[in-house]
């Protein structure tokens, strides 16, 4: 008999330089795999946004960083939805050929795939997008006109939009060394942090399911790109993965009410993070709630690991992807991790 879904979440922070996950949509095969073995994988767009290239499965859910936080603290419930109608956000500062792009993807994912786009906008100022590098090598980045960004999005959900997509002009002007090792596998994506800033600000405002896609002038050929990169190579914009996941994201209830088939942060059987990157939001709810932790080897530039957090032996450790999609099929299967590990320590009395 097959075990009934076990709500998993599936984290990749955004512009931290993961192995996978840090680039176009490579973490695409291992959210399959998780969704796979749990039934029901809970993951935001760093991690299926792959640029020209996207997947959709109904097993997962595609929830942006800020509302996946909200619910993982249980503030927040997921509703899935059959569609979504999207409108779609356009900076004004976009040159206008490269805006013509974006509304041609627009018509031809209505076209082509049968999305529900429509309205769109353009924001009444340009965004004035900046890009900034932490620290820790961490990606981030400013946003000159957030008033152009929430007055644009207000104006798409009066007009009955259920989810945005937002198209912003992001500067061409980068750290060529820092672009040149992003493109061939050894760097932080650049633009990431900063997509993070103008989708979580929207979400957070409009309570609406909302994902990000840079405005860019096409990059010269390259023959050494990266495999986890070359997605970006392929088209004029990054939008089309956007729309798809947007067009099934479900629903973000935030008033408390409830139906049988909504998502709970207290159904959550598990949640899957890089080993270094635990200090998020969604995986610390995760831990005051006792969901268990599944930690997987995924190199970064941050070292936020459980021994610096002190979280004890109950995390779970995984090699890899496929091996924490075995402890999920465990959890699911209601299998205690250790009796799969060798050597099986005994028991020992208390009292």
């Amino acid at each position: 008999m097959i075990p009934a879904p076990m709500p998993t979440l599936m984290v990749v922070p955004t512009g931290i330089g993961c192995e996978i996950g840090g680039y176009a949509g490579d973490a695409i095969p291992s959210a399959r795999l998780l969704a796979s073995a749990s039934g029901c994988l809970i993951t935001h767009p760093n991690v299926m946004n792959g640029a020209s290239l996207y997947w959709l499965d109904n097993r997962i859910h595609y929830v942006e960083g800020y509302a996946l936080d909200r619910f993982a603290a249980g503030d927040w419930q997921l509703r899935p939805v059959r569609r979504q109608r999207l409108g779609l956000l356009l900076d004004a500062g976009i040159e206008a050929d490269l805006t013509l792009r974006h509304r041609q993807l627009m018509e031809a994912c209505r076209a082509s795939l049968g999305l529900d786009i429509g309205p769109v906008i353009t924001s009444d100022a340009p965004l004035e997008v900046t890009l900034e590098t932490g620290g820790s090598g961490a990606s981030w980045g400013r946003l000159g006109r957030p008033d152009a960004l929430l007055r644009a999005g207000e104006c798409l959900k009066r007009a009955g939009a259920s989810a945005i997509a937002v198209v912003a002009r992001f500067p061409d002007e980068v750290d060529t060394a820092a672009l040149a090792a992003y493109r061939q596998g050894s760097g932080v994506d650049g633009l990431a942090g900063a997509e993070a800033v103008i989708s979580h600000l929207l979400v957070r405002h409009l309570k609406l399911p909302c994902a990000h896609a840079p405005a860019l002038a096409p990059l010269p050929l390259d023959p050494q790109v990266d495999p986890r990169a070359v997605a970006e190579e392929l088209g004029h914009t990054f939008l089309a993965c956007v729309l798809v996941g947007l067009s099934r994201a479900p629903d973000l209830v935030v008033d408390g009410s409830c139906r049988p088939d909504d998502l709970m942060a207290d159904q959550l059987g598990a949640v899957v993070v890089p080993q270094g990157a635990l200090g998020g939001e969604a995986v610390l709810a995760c831990l005051e709630r006792q969901v268990p932790v599944i930690t997987v080897e995924n190199r970064s530039v941050l070292s936020v690991t459980s021994d610096a957090l002190a979280m004890g032996p109950d995390v779970l450790h995984a090699g890899s992807y496929a091996e924490a999609a075995g402890l999920v099929m465990a959890l699911r299967e209601g299998l205690a991790p250790e009796s799969l590990m060798r050597p099986l320590q005994r028991r020992q009395a208390i009292g």
